[in-house]
Formats: structure tokens, sequence, C-alpha cells
């Protein structure tokens, strides 16, 4: 028998090697391995909020930190399976937390409102969308975005620890919504959200600037030198996407029964079963709010309430002190990771905020990470009282810091070394008698700018895509958090 040629020999090879999964990555092998046996069932959905999957990863592209580094952030995204409408889309820094998949379900509750930057064509009046009709139902969609509002009846969600905290699982009971989990390392069971994170990449996240494409192949160099959004700024534009970019886009798997050879876009989807489903309004009070957040149990002492090198304290814990009737003689305390510098506890008549005791110290708002950051630079040398304003009066200088390199200016600390600029207090004593260093990494007094902070500057000035006439918003303008702030 004649041996084949050597292009029809390495045909054959590759056949037989793809006919039993030879051919295939790492990657490639896991998620063959994790398939279920056949014959498939697919995953059918009647109406809206019926089946809601979520899901978490990283976005494909480089965002500005805020210590000024670039970071690809995570997203984490909720997408109902009746109509493929990505309800709710949150972007954090590596390392989602609990409360974001918690609000994230509220999020889906709550009319999107619509921004004030954006054009009067994305609202919910302009769209497909019955608007007068819900509005007369739901006061809340007057002035909204054209995003659906859902309800969700069941919420499939992977082993994830964000998604089997106690926090996401009591958030879920709160609101009436029932978890489904998918078994571990199941990509399939959830295939329309996945499926979503894919189109984002392809068709929002690879015009981006910072793009890195969705493997190491795909990237370019310096990719981190190119990022010039900020978290809030390119949640701005993701939002702004989702509605005039996913919803408005024909789907494939969305056909009307009585016209089935045309492809319906989610909210044609979503106002077709409207009418047929109905829409009953689901109002979230601030206390509704509280209660998604993060719980703790806490003693109401002479002191306050402390916990994570922070103490709470108000006149409203006065009566309280050392009076607690729960068998751990400790109170119900409730708080935001974005927002420490206050917290909620459960008294007898309801909820009452306490604001942080070192708040006036800090000038600009601060998340728990930079907290976290500042507690592993500052080291105790002092006592517990004094440890904790040392750390208040880090945190400030740090921010500081953050801000001036992000506007162009010159850095807080002066232009010698020794000198102390007014607000922020210990900023170059701190660093100069050999005390604690700069939470930065470097001298208080230190002018050198990173690759990135010269990046920003130059595209400081820069439009938003798709409207020459906006212009890049200061760092402190976040609007991406208008839904997810729980103030009473």
């Amino acid at each position: 028998m004649a041996v084949p040629p050597a292009a029809t020999f390495n045909r054959l090879a590759r056949a037989v090697a793809e006919q039993h999964g030879l051919a295939l990555t790492a990657a490639g092998e896991r998620r063959r391995a994790s398939r279920p046996v056949p014959v498939f069932t697919p995953t059918h959905a009647m109406a809206p909020g019926e089946l809601v999957m979520m899901d978490s990863t990283l976005l494909d592209v480089m965002v500005v930190c805020e210590d000024g580094q670039a970071r690809r952030p995570e997203l984490t995204m909720a997408v109902d399976v009746a109509t493929r409408s990505i309800t709710a889309a949150v972007l954090r820094p590596k390392g989602t937390k609990a409360v974001d998949a918690a609000v994230l379900l509220a999020q889906t509750l709550v009319p999107q409102p619509m921004r004030p930057n954006w054009p009067q064509y994305l609202s919910m009046a302009a769209s497909v969308i019955p608007h007068q009709r819900l509005v007369s139902i739901d006061a809340r969609m007057q002035g909204a975005a054209a995003r659906p509002v859902i309800r969700p009846t069941t919420v499939v969600i992977d082993q994830g620890k964000v998604f089997v905290s106690r926090c996401f699982l009591a958030a879920a009971e709160h609101l009436g919504i029932s978890v489904q989990p998918c078994p571990p390392a199941s990509g399939h069971a959830k295939g329309q959200v996945e499926r979503g994170f894919g189109a984002i990449g392809t068709l929002f996240a690879q015009y981006v600037a910072g793009y890195t494409g969705n493997s190491i192949d795909a990237r370019g160099s310096n990719v981190e030198d190119e990022a010039c959004w900020t978290l809030p700024q390119l949640q701005d534009l993701l939002d702004e996407w989702v509605v005039c970019g996913w919803q408005e886009r024909r789907h494939e798997r969305l056909r009307h029964p009585r016209m089935p050879r045309l492809a319906l876009t989610p909210n044609e989807m979503w106002a077709a079963l409207i009418g047929i489903a109905g829409h009953v309004p689901v109002p979230l009070t601030a206390a509704d709010w509280i209660e998604l957040l993060p719980s703790r149990r806490c003693a109401i002492g002479d002191e306050g309430i402390r916990f994570e090198h922070r103490a709470y304290d108000g006149p409203a814990l006065n009566a309280h002190r050392h009076r607690s009737t729960a068998t751990d003689g400790k109170w119900e305390v409730h708080h935001n990771p974005y927002e420490p510098w206050q917290c909620w506890v459960r008294l007898p008549h309801g909820w009452e905020p306490v604001p942080w005791i070192h708040q006036g110290l800090v000038s600009s708002p601060f998340t728990d990470t930079t907290w976290r950051h500042i507690r592993s630079v500052v080291k105790q040398r002092e006592g517990r009282a004094e440890h904790e304003e040392q750390l208040a009066r880090h945190l400030d200088e740090l921010l500081r810091r953050a801000h001036t390199a992000d506007t162009g200016v010159s850095d807080v600390a002066g232009s010698r070394p020794g000198e102390t600029t007014p607000g922020a207090p210990g900023a170059a004593a701190d660093a100069g008698a050999g005390g604690e260093p700069s939470p930065t990494g470097r001298p208080a007094h230190s002018r050198r700018k990173t690759h990135t902070d010269r990046t920003k500057q130059r595209n400081a000035q820069a439009p938003l895509p798709g409207s020459p006439a906006r212009q890049v918003p200061h760092m402190d303008e976040d609007s991406g958090t208008t839904l997810t702030s729980p103030t009473p």
C-alpha cells in the first residue's frame, strides 16, 4: 500500500485528533469534560424574570484604579433568558464583593434613570416599550432609560463565593427570589450569560482604549499605558452601550410566534411579553437598600461600634450602650464596603445611621479596598485610638495625592522636602523624620509621575466616543453608582 502524501497524512491525523479531542487546548479539554451527556435539553423561559442568570468575569479592558495603576476590572452581570436583556451590569475592581451581587438583584427591579449627558433617544419614551402604560402603573418609569425592569423569579448562579455568600442569599430571600446553583465548572448551565460576556468583548470592549484582548496572543505591547478611563467613566460607557447597543440589537433566538421569520431586539421581546405577563412594580425604600448590605454582629460600648479598625459613634447610641437584649449582647450592624464612613445599626425603632468618628479628617470619598491598603502600610506604634486617627490621616494624604495626580497639578506635599501642606496633616513629617512611610510608596515631596499618569494627562481633553462635545469627567464624578448607593 502506497504511503499518502504528507499533506493528506497530516489532514487525516488532524481529523482523528479532533474527533478524540486531542487537538484541544487545556481550557478546551476542561470545557469538553464538563459538558453533560447528550441528548442536550435547551433552557426555555416564557416570561420575563422566569429565569435570570448571573455571573462575574474579568473585562478585557485596562482601567485606571484609585491608586493610579492600570488593572482589569471585574464585570458582574445579570441576563434575562426570556428576553436576552442585560438587566444590570456592575464594574468593580478585581475581587467582586457579595454586596455587588446583592445590589445587582435590586437593580433589576428599579428603572435606570437617564443620565444628564445622554441623548433623548435613549429614553424609554422614545423606544418600542409601552412607556405610557408603564408610567400609569409605576411613576418611576418617567424619565427612565430604555432598559427593561424585570422582577426575577429564579436566579441561576455558579458556585462562586460571592453568590453563595450569606449576604447574597439573604438579599435574594428579602426580595422573594429563589436561587438555583449550578454544578461546579459547568458553564453550559448558564450559557446565556457566558455568551453575553463574549458579546461584550467583541461589541464593546475591543473599541475601548486599553483593550487587552481575550488572550495573551491577541494582546498588544504596553496595553496598560493605553488605559485612560477610570472605573466610573467606564461604567458610564457600559451603561450607555447596554441601552443603545445591546438592547436595540436583533437577537437570532428571539422570535415572535406570529412573526417567526423576524428576529427581535431584547426591548421588542420585552414589550411583546409584558402585555401577557404584566408588570408589578417593586418600590425599594431606603430600608430595603440597607437590608441588602453585608451584616455583622457588634456590641455598642462606651466608644460606640468598632470593627475593621474604625469606630462609629453618635448620640443615637446613648440609650443602647451595654443594653442589648440579645443573648450575645450585640446588635445587627450593616455596612457598605464602598461607603465605609458610616454604618447602620438596627435599633428597636428601626435603622439608625452612625457616622465614623474620624470622617472629618478625610477630605475625599474612599472604599474599603483603599482602607485595607492603608492598614497594610501603616504599622501600629501607639494605642488603638491614636492608631486609628493616624490611619485616617494617612488615608487623607493618599487620596489627595491620587486626586492631584489625576488632575495633573503638582503634588500636595509641597515643593521642598519637609514642607507640610495645609489639609494634609503630617504628610512630610511622617515621611521625613523616620516615621511611617508615605502610603503611596514614595517620598511625600516626590514629583515623579508614572507612565500611566502621563497617558492620562495626554488624554485628559479627549472626547468620549460618539460625542465630541462630551469631555472626560473628573475622577470624583462617579456617575455609575446612582442606584447602588443605599442612602437612607
